[in-house]
């Protein structure tokens, strides 16, 4: 038992030492992983609690609970005083879990609970930048539907199951293709086989204008800056975008991506055709959005999950709803 107990007071040292780590940014943290691993283990130490060490305790507390209740009934038989032990008392300590136990298998339940509803069900995320403003602002705190495009493995990405295909004007959370350790946030505008042309900050698909309607314009209060504001509607789906008239129409970006020959830059804007298997999105602050006309489409292994509601914004409470 001891041996153990030094076995698992390392084991928590060492995520103590990489949570700490991770937070002051010394090591890029993975927590699918971390949550994996942490439900493996317990898991682990929770099924040797229920089928050795738990029933280990409860026959040395019987044994012992025998051994005091013999020793009293002997005591008063020879007319002496029994001794002053609480029985019951006795009985609870020893059944009680060592400390390693209630760190490891007691948490268990607990972690299980939260890997099954992270991963399959609604993920929390947090809102880190303004390239979706005005439809998600920074520090919006979402959930994201993980079962609506398909069940998947967490870390291995493995499928199990096919689900919906993302549509045109879903907002989206994916693993960003340059770096698929980061998550990112945007619009699908282009589904696989789609022309997606963005001119003059114009947008069109497949050859026809999206319909865009002026709306009042947003003043950004972290920016402190105005954009104009517009309706647009892509199947059916109204949402609003912003457009900054002091930014150039041209694309930033564009360097070497799979598929790069799909996109023609000009100073106009950018077309691209959607390759199989990949789409191609943007955020609604156009003017302020690193998305697919820079860095490329995104592939169907990357996609995480459809953002579906803000749930809090601890600066706006009036941010909780359904986004758009």
């Amino acid at each position: 038992m001891k041996a153990i107990a030094v076995v698992t007071g390392a084991l928590l040292a060492a995520v103590v030492a990489y949570l700490a780590l991770w937070l002051s940014g010394q090591v890029e943290g993975d927590f699918p992983l971390l949550l994996l691993v942490a439900t493996m283990v317990t898991g682990i130490y929770w099924l040797a609690e229920k089928l050795y060490f738990l029933p280990k305790r409860k026959q040395a507390a019987s044994q012992l609970a025998g051994q005091l209740r013999s020793r009293q009934h002997s005591l008063e038989a020879q007319g002496l005083q029994s001794d002053e032990v609480d029985v019951d008392t006795v009985v609870r300590q020893t059944l009680r879990q060592p400390w390693w136990l209630d760190w490891t298998a007691g948490l268990f339940p607990v972690i299980v609970v939260v890997f099954v509803l992270r991963s399959f069900a609604y993920e929390p995320f947090r809102i880190p930048s303004g390239s979706m403003i005005p439809t998600l602002l920074v520090g919006d705190l979402i959930l994201v539907n993980k079962y609506t495009y398909g069940l998947r493995m967490p870390v291995f990405n493995t499928r199990l199951s096919q689900g919906q295909k993302p549509a045109r004007g879903d907002v989206m959370v994916f693993r960003y293709p340059p770096n698929p350790k980061m998550d990112y946030i945007k619009r699908v505008i282009g589904l696989p086989g789609d022309i997606v042309s963005y001119q003059n900050k114009k947008l069109s698909i497949n050859g026809q204008a999206i319909n865009s309607v002026a709306q009042p314009d947003y003043f950004d209060k972290d920016s402190m800056r105005e954009a104009k504001q517009f309706e647009e509607t892509i199947s059916g789906r109204s949402y609003n975008v912003l457009n900054i008239a002091q930014m150039p129409a041209m694309i930033m970006g564009g360097d070497a991506f799979p598929f790069r020959e799909n996109c023609q830059y000009t100073i106009e804007g950018v077309t691209c055709k959607v390759p199989d298997g990949h789409y191609f999105v943007m955020g609604d602050n156009r003017d302020n959005s690193m998305d697919s006309r820079a860095w490329g489409f995104v592939p169907e292994d990357n996609i995480v999950g459809k953002a579906e509601v803000v749930w809090m914004n601890l600066s706006d409470f009036g941010r909780i709803g359904k986004i758009k």
